[in-house]
């Protein structure tokens, strides 16, 4: 497919964080850019305001005339009738992974993979890189607050992309430098069972590295991943690339970095928790590997400001700290929580959850149990369903009855403003991948207001 000769994309489910990332490439490569997606969100309504035509009704009769490539998602159902439409038509339809595999292609990809944490450090990456002075393009899993987006465009061949293990998404890639943070067993609606994750998922993610490229693995996961190719180790305590001295000083996460080309001492980290330490040490070994400057290093560390709804501080005062983050794995829970436990020690955690897919609730429940179970206070929302139909016996009160402990609760979302301005919470999380996004205004006008 020639990216050049592409004047008209059509987006089905253009609202999402990795379609509206393609979106946007188009929109700024000067491309009439259309799209349907089945709710008006924050991010449609920007995307609109950058010039993307974007409709809600699932209606061929806004289809423009002249569309030369159709992206969709794989969470539209078969029955859409757009997609049936472009399909039936003989229209050049891919899905998002497909085309993201089309455009790096021709660039030096730098792919991030893993079942936890790949936003964050593809998004940390790309700002040590930019900061560091190494120019680079980005296709970003969720809006980075140093740039207001989720797509960066560079002028370079350097590419940093989220590789979604998703429907095994990132075997369209072929990159120069691939990263795994984690193979944790999950899409097991996909994949059946953890075994045939890891081998048709991450190994055969692996084993398309480019020749003279490597894989940075994260150093407890190394020896399952089998021989795939020259891999590097890195991790916490561990590895080539590795933090050491984990500590809290100044309301920095503070470490030590040791790797092959020295030793950087008292690194200071803006974003809170043990995992994105680990999360920012291979980014520091990427930057390295590109020729960065530990002066730059040090610098873009401190002042990374993040990416909305990972571990987002929507209100910290005296009166009460609220934080947001997209947790919906038992792993990113724990995480999350443990975060905010050793930031705010001695304090009342209190947090809002709601789970992500009946069968992921099925599959993890007693990891979702176990994690929950390290709140003070649970407060626990309906399943989100997303593309998928309720599972019999399988629902948020089944979930509840295995979180150990007395002080949790089932609460609509209609309800979660009411009942958390009744318990008057010192730290507040809300966690999941959902709606659950749409409580973050009223939470945070109680927090400035209380």
């Amino acid at each position: 497919m020639d990216l050049n000769s592409i004047q008209t994309v059509y987006f089905i489910g253009v609202g999402g964080i990795g379609m509206s990332a393609l979106a946007r490439y188009f929109n700024q490569r000067g491309a009439r850019v259309y799209g349907y997606d089945k709710t008006a969100t924050e991010l449609t309504r920007t995307l609109a305001a950058e010039g993307i035509d974007i409709h809600y009704e699932d209606d061929i009769r806004f289809i423009p005339q002249g569309v030369d490539l159709v992206v969709y998602t794989p969470a539209v159902p078969a029955a859409h009738q757009e997609l049936q439409y472009f399909q039936a038509n003989g229209f050049p339809v891919k899905k998002r992974a497909e085309v993201l595999g089309i455009i790096s292609r021709g660039m030096k990809a730098i792919a991030i993979a893993g079942t936890h944490g790949k936003t964050t450090t593809t998004t940390l990456t790309t700002f040590l890189l930019r900061s560091c002075g190494i120019d680079c393009s980005a296709f970003l899993g969720g809006i980075a607050l140093d740039f207001e987006t989720n797509f960066v465009a560079g002028h370079t061949e350097w590419v940093v992309v989220e590789a979604d293990e998703y429907d095994r998404s990132f075997l369209h890639l072929s990159p120069e430098i691939a990263v795994i943070l984690s193979m944790d067993a999950d899409h097991l609606d996909i994949y059946g069972d953890r075994e045939t994750m890891l081998e048709t998922g991450f190994r055969a993610f692996a084993k398309r590295v480019k020749p003279g490229g490597a894989a940075y693995v994260q150093h407890r996961w190394v020896e399952e991943l089998g021989p795939v190719g020259k891999t590097i180790a890195f991790g916490l305590g561990h590895g080539a690339y590795r933090a050491e001295n984990i500590r809290v000083e100044e309301g920095f996460f503070t470490f030590d970095f040791y790797s092959p080309q020295g030793v950087m001492q008292g690194l200071q980290l803006s974003l809170p928790g043990r995992h994105n330490v680990e999360n920012a040490t291979v980014a520091i070994a990427i930057a390295l590997q590109l020729g960065a400057a530990e002066a730059d290093i040090r610098l873009a560390l401190r002042e990374f400001r993040g990416i909305r709804r990972r571990f987002e501080f929507l209100s910290r005062s005296e009166k009460g700290v609220y934080i947001d983050d997209y947790a919906h794995h038992p792993s990113e829970l724990q995480a999350a929580i443990g975060a905010a436990r050793e930031l705010y020690p001695g304090k009342r955690l209190t947090g809002v959850f709601q789970p992500h897919l009946f069968t992921r609730t099925r599959d993890f429940a007693p990891g979702f149990a176990e994690a929950l179970a390290a709140l003070d206070e649970v407060l626990l929302m309906e399943i989100y369903p997303a593309r998928e139909a309720p599972l019999p016996g399988i629902d948020s009160a089944w979930l509840l009855e295995q979180i150990p402990g007395q002080d949790k609760r089932l609460v609509s979302s209609e309800a979660v403003p009411e009942v958390v301005k009744q318990l008057q919470p010192e730290v507040l999380l809300t966690l999941g991948a959902g709606d659950i996004d749409l409580l973050r205004a009223p939470l945070k006008r109680y927090f400035e207001n209380r």
